[in-house]
Parts: structure tokens; sequence; C-alpha cells
């Protein structure tokens, strides 16, 4: 289904499409029940949503490949092709990716994708609707998309979207690695995770696409103009939970955030961008908005049949599997969390907040430890800490009159600040159920499975960042004077978590 019969005031551009009759009800917006299986038939079968049910080829030659269709549609001569790698999965067909149709040169433009292709807000929805939506707070760009494709699918064959559908529904929203996001993992996958904060951000994230799923219905009232084309009951009604659930991952794994672009338009889904472009934490290039087109032009140079890869952003690895189902061994981008807080119980707790201000920090301040600088970070940590080891009111008023983040303490008070951050370190590691050795066995295993392994790689990499910083401060503890011992715990040393 086209977006031309969008309300005429977006001043749309009319694609081709197969309309389908409004509703003559009185009330536009209260449409008979139509019953549609597609979506209800299981949750396996979907994936905006489909779990790899096999179309057969004649179905698939009738709409041609992905980028016949958007040739047909107004894509101008580009330089990429489609290719595919087997799935680990056997039941799932193999995986789609772009790879150069011919030697290129960094500077090159691989493709320009006409905006008349390209899935945004602004084609949705439209401008104003957009911004009241999103000031609400209580949906994001994802899920509005989402909700917009999961209609369309209903459609079928008269969609205009059709062939981007069912290519999204191909790759399932799995990355370059095959694997799905651990949002659609089962308990028993997401045990890989013990230990890991991962874990606990994945079962947040899930929470709030709960969140928006029960707000699914505002869409539906305030969109009149998009829904009077899709004569079913509202979403909550015609979509479960799960079904949702899917379709949101598969948008999040290919969703490409645009720059310098309004606000309806800043959520792009581009039919050859993600996740048939493999993202990379060190490639410079990244999908543009250049005038009425989205495109992409190369960082370095490839040979034909090379895949082409663009940047995820700097996200750490956690965010990159969560969103697209990968870890970036290599990406320069990854960090941990250490949370350190004040102790609200000491009586100095508000001239100590005042000089940590002062300093630019926080009552509860987060620390990001990035991989290879696990020494900057302690150092970092180690004046915020020391202060809340100040117990004497006149050295209390020797920090507050002094100039930076500076503590007279001991050595033996050092001592105890190491040996505090020490014990987290070790405490943090002790969480996780293997060690670096064991991971390191797991991931040489060929037939690994595939979650298993992402799942092990990401927690072989925290594990690393936290002994590369129990060695930092192992280090200055032995740079302290022979037989400094930690006198007993200060009474309100800082929290850490």
């Amino acid at each position: 289904m086209g977006v031309a019969c969008l309300h005429n005031k977006f001043n749309f551009v009319t694609l081709p499409h197969l309309s389908l009759p409004f509703s003559k009800n009185p009330n536009p917006r209260i449409f008979p029940r139509k019953k549609n299986n597609l979506f209800l038939a299981s949750a396996s079968d979907t994936h905006v949503a489909d779990s790899g049910k096999k179309l057969s080829s004649k179905k698939d030659d009738e709409f041609g490949d992905l980028k016949c269709w958007m040739h047909k549609n107004g894509l101008p001569s580009c330089k990429v092709v489609l290719k595919e790698r087997p799935s680990h999965d056997e039941k799932h067909r193999p995986i789609h990716y772009i790879a150069a149709s011919e030697d290129l040169q960094a500077g090159d433009v691989a493709f320009s994708v006409p905006n008349s292709l390209v899935v945004t807000l602004e084609r949705v929805l439209g401008n104003e609707t957009v911004a009241e939506l999103l000031t609400t707070n209580k949906l994001s760009e994802l899920a509005c998309l989402a909700l917009y494709l999961m209609y369309e699918k209903k459609q079928g064959k008269e969609s205009f979207w059709y062939p981007y559908i069912r290519e999204l529904d191909r790759q399932r929203g799995r990355g370059q690695l095959a694997v799905e996001s651990p949002l659609l993992w089962s308990k028993d996958e997401l045990a890989y995770l013990t230990g890991s904060p991962t874990k606990a951000e994945v079962l947040e994230r899930a929470e709030g696409i709960k969140r928006e799923y029960n707000e699914l219905d505002t869409v539906w009232f305030m969109a009149g103009s998009l829904f009077q084309q899709y004569p079913y009951d509202i979403p909550t009604e015609v979509f479960p939970f799960e079904i949702f659930k899917q379709a949101f991952v598969a948008v999040q794994s290919c969703v490409v955030h645009l720059q310098k672009v309004p606000l309806a338009r800043r959520f792009a889904l581009v039919p050859l961008g993600p996740p048939l472009l493999a993202y990379s934490s060190n490639c410079k290039a990244m999908l543009s908005a250049i005038g009425g087109s989205v495109e992409l032009v190369v960082d370095r140079p490839y040979k034909a049949g090379e895949p082409i890869v663009v940047w995820c952003g700097p996200q750490p690895n956690s965010k990159l599997l969560i969103n697209y189902g990968f870890v970036d061994n290599d990406s320069s981008y990854d960090r941990l969390v250490v949370e350190a807080a004040l102790n609200t119980e000491d009586p100095q707790y508000q001239d100590k907040r005042l000089v940590v201000q002062r300093n630019g920090k926080l009552s509860v301040q987060v620390f990001h430890v990035y991989a290879g600088k696990e020494k900057e970070a302690v150092s970092d940590m180690l004046p915020y800490l020391r202060l809340g080891y100040v117990s004497e009111p006149s050295e209390m008023q020797s920090v507050l009159s002094s100039q930076g983040p500076v503590c007279p303490v001991s050595p033996c008070m050092e001592r105890a600040v190491l040996d505090q951050l020490a014990y987290y370190f070790n405490r943090r590691l002790a969480i996780y159920p293997t060690t670096l050795n064991e991971d390191e066995s797991l991931l040489s295993d060929p037939n690994l499975n595939p979650r298993r392994r992402v799942a092990t790689q990401l927690v072989r990499l925290e594990k690393k960042i936290l002994h590369a910083c129990l060695q930092a401060t192992n280090d200055l503890i032995d740079q302290l004077p022979d037989h400094t011992v930690s006198p007993c715990p200060a009474p309100y040393a800082p929290l850490l978590k």
C-alpha cells in the first residue's frame, strides 16, 4: 500500500498502489471487524514478522528482488548488488547483504535512494501529527514506524511496500552475524548474559516496548488521515504484543538516523540500508540526506563482491547487541559504566556535594570506562573517592578553600580508597558465571550456538575492561610505601555500583 491516500494537506508524492475504499460509516474512526489471520497465526510466524516461512520461488519471481523493485520505482543506476550468505539456522533463509557490484574508490557514491522509496514519519503521519505525538513522550519514532509497517503488511501484495517488507521478513531482524537482538531471546538464552549489565538493559528495553504497545491506540486516534486506509480495528485489538515486539525489533535493526533533517525525517527506513549494509565502528561512511535522496558515499576502496560497511555511531557493544544483534571486537567506543555516589548520611555531605559540583561532577556520578583507557578512568575516579574519605571538619575546610580536586590523604587512606576500588572490580568479576579462559574455550568451538557466541563475546570484552581496571588499581597499590595498610573502613565512604 502506498502513501498516496494520506490527507491532501501533506502534499506527498503519489506512489503506485491499489486503493482500498474508505469506510462509509458515519464515524470514520470506527470500522467493522474484519478477520485477517496474517499476524494472528502465531508469534513465530511473523517478523514484520515472519520466522522463516519460505515463500515459493514463483511468488518471489512475481515481484523480483528488492533492487529490481526499487529500480522500477525510481532508483537510479547504482554500484551495489544484493548477495547472500547462509544462515546459522538451517530452518531460516540465507542472509542478504549489500556488496560492491564493481571496484569502488573512497568518495564514490555507492547508491542514491530517492525519498519516494524511503519510509519516514513525515511520509507516514505528517509533520504536525509527528510533533504532537513525540511531545507526549509516550511513543517513539520506532513504534510509529513499526505500526505503519504492520498495517502495510496486512495489505499483502496490495501494499506498495510489499517487496521491502518481504525483505525485512527474510532478514528477521538479524544483523551481520545472523543473530537477532536479545530482545527476542528466550529466558534461558538471556542467561548467557548473566553478570553483564546488558541483561538488565534488555529487560528494561522490553518493558519500554510494552509501554509503547499500550499507547499504540493513541496513534490510531490521532492519525486519522493515515489509518482510514486500513479497515481494521484499533492496533491493540489487531496485533498481539509479541507481534508488535517482533516488528519493533525488526525496525530497530534497520532504522537510519539521518542528520540535518527535520524532526519528522530523522529516523528513516532505507531499503538498501541496514541490515543489508553491515555496521562497523571504525568506518566513517554514513547514509546522508542529500537533496531529495538518501545516499551512501564509501570511505574506503572496495573490490567487486566485497560487502559494504557503514558507521554504526559511537555505541558501546551492549547497544550494538541490543539494537543490531552483533558485537564489534575492535570498537574504540566500547565501555562500561561505574556509578559512584557520595554518602548522603555523611554529616559533611553538603560540603562534599559543593566540592564535586565545583569540579564538574555530581553527587551521583557516572564514570565511563573505555576499552584501552582503563588507567585514565581509574585516575579520574580517585579524586572523587578520596573526597568521601575526608572526615575531619578542618580537612574539609582545607578542601573547600583549595582549587581543583585536591584532598589531603595519607598513604594509609590512599590504600583504603584503592582497596575499595579493587574490591568493587573483583566483586563485579565474580558475578559472571564463567572466567575469561572459559570464554575463550567456548568461542573456539565452531559449533557454538550463535546467540551464545555473541553473548560470550560481549561478556568477554566486559571482563577484559574490568581486569584492566583491577590491574591499574593494583599497580597503584604497589606504588605505595611498603607496609602501608588500610585503616578501618571509612564510615561514609562513597558508594560504588
